[in-house]
């Protein structure tokens, strides 16, 4: 069943939360211990990432231990909290018309293209904004998600 489906179909059983995480936020969460981050993860509700949400996650915590601020054993324990993360959250692909969107403008330019693809990704979903949360750290993110109508964790 394609995201977009499994939403749909949790929002008939019962009025429930749908939270998008991007990267800034997934990190935030695991390896800074940003308490409202995590308890974004945790809270009841559908939790959907891009799969671009965690390679960069990976990504991060790989610098992360080559710049010395992580132990190996550390980055190895946030790997493994990354990908059971992963497993519980409904992830949506990359697709061409994600990529046709995020290559249009956005309310608030500029906007860096990975972030641009995680915008995207959010409309995608095919919500109407006051359904879907946005879950992030980063300001320009934050911003062009409440311009888009979305809620901000």
């Amino acid at each position: 069943m394609t995201t977009v489906k499994r939403v749909a179909t949790a929002r008939r059983r019962r009025p429930t939360t749908i939270r998008y995480f991007d990267t800034s936020a997934v990190v935030a969460a695991l390896a800074e211990g940003d308490e409202e981050a995590d308890a974004s993860l945790v809270a009841d509700g559908v939790c959907i990432g891009s799969v671009l949400t965690f390679l960069e996650s990976s990504r991060a915590l790989a610098r992360a231990r080559r710049d010395g601020r992580i132990s190996a054993e550390r980055e190895r324990d946030l790997q493994r909290a990354l990908e059971l993360l992963e497993t519980r959250m409904d992830v949506v692909t990359i697709d061409a018309p994600i990529l046709a969107r995020a290559r249009r403008p956005f309310p608030i330019e500029p906007v860096r293209t990975l972030d641009a693809i995680h915008l995207a990704t959010a409309e995608s979903l095919e919500l109407h904004p006051s359904f879907l949360t946005f879950v992030t750290r980063d300001k320009r993110l934050r911003e062009n998600a409440q311009a888009l109508g979305y809620s901000v964790e």
